[in-house]
């Protein structure tokens, strides 16, 4: 028996972000960016994956967002903001109106395994729907494989394509790219 039947669980949900969320969105993107891009950087370069950047970038984009279904969303478990998903329309589809993309999806690692990911991927996949996308894609560091598998339990597949993704001046992480018909995207555990 798990430990979440002994015990009240928190109120979990997924809201759009406001600019009142960048600094707690900063402090989640911290942790899931020390995690994920750390171990493939240079450590000058993984020492500037700090949180008060992240707010500050995110605060700017919140007060002053670009047109379009371009949106943040927040995962809370009770208040606390524990995990975020950014989407918006592709930037490498060759301009199809139609597909639509994971731009960042993060969980602090405190709070995985406990459907976060999931509600963030669903919102996410919904926005696009109601923006009239019939697909999807999202990029990951091609040896994540936590988060391949996560997409993978999603119906998120590699599609063949990949790219160096540039983090600083001569630094580059291989990424590749997943892909979903909004029909076919479904729930994950993460």
């Amino acid at each position: 028996m798990s430990d979440h039947a002994h015990g009240a669980l928190a109120d979990a949900s997924v809201r759009r972000a406001g600019p009142n969320d960048a600094a707690a969105v900063g402090l989640v993107q911290e942790a899931v960016w020390r995690e994920t891009y750390a171990p493939r950087v240079p450590t000058h370069i993984a020492e500037q994956f700090t949180s008060a950047g992240f707010a500050s970038v995110w605060r700017r984009s919140l007060a002053s967002p670009p047109p379009g279904v371009w949106t943040l969303l927040v995962a809370c478990a009770g208040e606390q903001v524990v995990g975020y998903a950014a989407v918006g329309p592709s930037q490498d589809r060759d301009g199809e109106a139609t597909t639509g993309s994971l731009m960042e999806i993060g969980v602090h690692p405190l709070g995985r395994r406990s459907g976060h990911g999931s509600r963030l991927l669903n919102a996410a996949a919904d926005i696009l729907r109601e923006a009239g996308a019939t697909e999807f894609t999202a990029w990951l560091p091609a040896d994540a494989e936590d988060t391949r598998a996560f997409f993978t339990h999603a119906n998120l597949h590699p599609d063949g394509a990949y790219r160096d993704r540039g983090v600083a001046e001569d630094v580059t992480v291989r990424e590749i790219r997943v892909a979903a018909s909004l029909a076919d995207a479904t729930e994950s555990d993460e």
